[in-house]
């Protein structure tokens, strides 16, 4: 820092002389800068392990879901294909081939009853599936306008965990 006072020998026309010099100050940030850049990322690679060579099925082996639809006559299908009220979970054990993590869509008319569309998920519930998702489009996807004052949801599926 610079900086004078005052001369002693009572001159008052000068004023003290207040500048700080910000280059030291640069420097050192700029060296800090550097120094972190060039130890960070030696301090995220974590330790060095030579890991086991493993024959296994891939994890993202992800199937597609399969989809429960309810029409405006409350008939079940799966897939497009129709199937009776009684078969729905002969059919979705079958075509899930057995597998109680695979993912099931429910669509549902939007003129069905709540107590239907709840209906239909309780029953799946029952058999043992946990991976239940409800469907519905966003207003953009040209699905009607929703009614004044009514809630619409921006996401294209509300996903409900069922189970445990």
């Amino acid at each position: 820092m610079a900086f004078a006072l005052r001369k002693s020998d009572g001159d008052s026309d000068s004023a003290p002389m207040a500048d700080m010099n910000v280059t030291p100050l640069v420097d050192v940030m700029l060296v800090l800068l550097i120094v972190f850049m060039v130890a960070a990322p030696l301090m995220a690679t974590g330790v060095p392990v030579d890991l086991p060579k493993v024959q296994t099925k891939q994890l993202n082996d992800q199937k597609p879901p399969i989809v429960v639809s309810i029409d405006i006559s409350g008939s079940y299908f799966i897939d497009q294909t129709s199937i009776p009220q009684d078969g729905l979970l002969a059919a979705l054990t079958q075509n899930s081939e057995n597998d109680k993590e695979r993912r099931i869509h429910v669509h549902a008319d939007r003129n069905i009853t709540y107590g239907k569309v709840i209906e239909v998920m309780g029953l799946i519930n029952s058999a043992g599936f946990t991976k239940v998702a409800l469907v519905s489009e966003s207003p953009g996807q040209g699905a009607p306008a929703p009614a004044p004052g009514a809630a619409a949801s921006s996401a294209a599926a509300a996903v409900a965990k069922t189970g445990p």
